[in-house]
């Protein structure tokens, strides 16, 4: 198996740079993205640095970033970068934030780094090496009642076909509303994955699945002990529909709820 953690310094020297970027430069103008969805000056200007960076130092890894798409690589592997995860809480002064970058082949995540800048934490992992949140090995939580179970639920959707979309998504959070302890709604891939990978939360549900946004945290969570799938049970992929995720003994409880739309 690859030893893709020889390459965990270089995306730490990358998210250093966007982290450094993200704690001094304001949002400045917004630009938008389409219905409810926008980009800041900072997400545009992390990406470019961190593009630049990576293709200088790995030059044969491709790059694909959320804000201007797919540049360089020829030998399979991607790295996979949200520069502002949350962009609407970092513009509104939240600090529940995140900037995640991940390493992918064959359409899996091998490796994941995520920082928050505001919070002082970062989470980090490469396939087969375990999970750290700031260098101290983590792992899911044991909960296996639904009844005690935190759920992370992604956020609603925006744009084309939101109402559709959201009449699934408000079904799933009366469900769960129903059943289980609590619900949270961090407005951040990147943080609903790590803290699952860290037992701050049980589970997580995401009825989307954007390679930006789930790269990093997929494979820290896995490695932290998280069992990840699409909403068929099938493993997830950077092609799967959905991201749901949690300990073993709690996810088919989690993904029942799921299925009774």
């Amino acid at each position: 198996m690859t030893d893709y953690a020889d390459l965990l310094p270089i995306a730490h020297q990358a998210v250093d740079l966007a982290q450094g970027i993200m704690r001094s430069m304001q949002p400045g103008t917004l630009t938008a993205k389409g219905d409810r969805d926008m980009a800041s000056e900072v997400d545009f200007a992390i990406e470019e640095q961190v593009r630049a960076l990576l293709a200088k130092i790995t030059p044969g890894i491709g790059f694909l970033g959320e804000e201007n798409g797919t540049s360089g690589g020829t030998g399979g592997l991607m790295w996979a970068l949200d520069p502002v995860d949350g962009t609407v809480n970092f513009v509104h002064g939240s600090p529940l934030c995140a900037v995640s970058l991940g390493l992918i082949t064959e359409n899996r995540s091998v490796l994941g780094v995520i920082d928050l800048p505001f919070l002082s934490m970062r989470y980090s992992a490469a396939e087969g090496d375990g999970a750290q949140a700031n260098g101290t090995a983590i792992c899911v939580s044991r909960t296996d009642r639904i009844g005690d179970a935190v759920v992370a639920l992604g956020d609603y959707a925006v744009g084309a076909g939101a109402k559709e979309k959201n009449r699934i998504r408000f079904a799933l959070t009366q469900r769960l509303g129903t059943d289980v302890q609590r619900i949270r709604m961090h407005g951040s891939a990147a943080i609903d994955l790590a803290w699952l990978a860290a037992g701050h939360v049980d589970a997580v549900v995401m009825l989307a699945n954007k390679p930006w946004d789930t790269a990093a945290g997929v494979v820290i969570a896995r490695e932290a002990g998280a069992v990840v799938v699409d909403h068929d049970r099938s493993p997830h992929t950077l092609e799967s529909e959905a991201t749901i995720a949690a300990n073993a003994e709690l996810i088919p409880s989690i993904l029942a709820l799921v299925d009774e739309d």
